[in-house]
């Protein structure tokens, strides 16, 4: 059912990503975070993974009146939005655009990460050819993500976004395919443009349906033999 992808660190020759890691020790381009942290990124820089996850979020800076003329009205800054996860051996990159802001942060504690101007990758032309794919594979994603918050229905937009999540991060249990790390309903709400407490209610039915199961320390799973369509 599920074809979850593995990381790109299991898959790369050992000698290339440690020495990797090792130019990034002996130039003080890694460093390890605690849960929630936030990592202090910036444009212009291609960032790794080597252990734990990230959180992406994303917001935009807007007037309280939608009026950008005057200077006057203080500004507001909505609730970020959960964008997606980055696991252990794969890339991402800040790009900043006025008004839109995207920040990382750790999700899980001893997160470790490295970074690297892009003109470093040129000392390891097989690794730079790997990172592109990375980045390649991870726009097709967003293109499933798009397509799922474009449904109608709160449930199905949930459900999507779930089974996109699972499929991409999720591991084998005895409770079918579930995330290595917990989610809350907030920021499950914040990436399908509902709230907690429709998400708290939906993924009730969701469970009653026998579609998702918790494991453990509330890790979401979707069951080998879960059915996805619905009524």
């Amino acid at each position: 059912m599920y074809s979850v992808t593995s990381n790109s660190e299991a898959s790369r020759p050992f000698l290339t990503w440690q020495r990797i890691i090792d130019w990034s020790q002996e130039h003080y381009r890694v460093r390890t975070f605690v849960k929630d942290e936030k990592l202090p990124t910036r444009p212009g820089l291609v960032y790794l993974v080597q252990r734990g996850a990230v959180r992406l979020v994303g917001s935009a800076q807007v007037n309280a009146t939608g009026n950008t003329s005057t200077s006057r009205l203080p500004r507001i800054s909505p609730e970020e939005a959960f964008l997606g996860f980055v696991g252990a051996g794969q890339p991402f990159e800040i790009v900043a655009q006025s008004p839109f802001t995207l920040q990382s942060y750790a999700h899980v504690d001893q997160t470790s990460v490295l970074w690297m101007y892009w003109h470093d990758l040129d000392n390891w032309p097989h690794f730079r050819r790997e990172v592109l794919d990375a980045f390649r594979y991870q726009h097709q994603r967003k293109l499933l993500w798009l397509s799922t918050l474009g449904q109608r229905r709160t449930i199905d937009r949930l459900l999507g976004f779930l089974t996109l999540l699972i499929e991409e991060y999720g591991e084998p249990t005895e409770q079918g395919y579930c995330l290595p790390f917990p989610l809350t309903h907030a920021q499950i709400g914040s990436a399908i443009g509902s709230t907690r407490v429709t998400v708290t209610r939906l993924m009730g039915k969701l469970r009653q349906r026998g579609m998702i199961r918790t494991q453990g320390d509330n890790l979401l799973c979707i069951p080998t033999d879960a059915t996805l369509t619905h009524t």
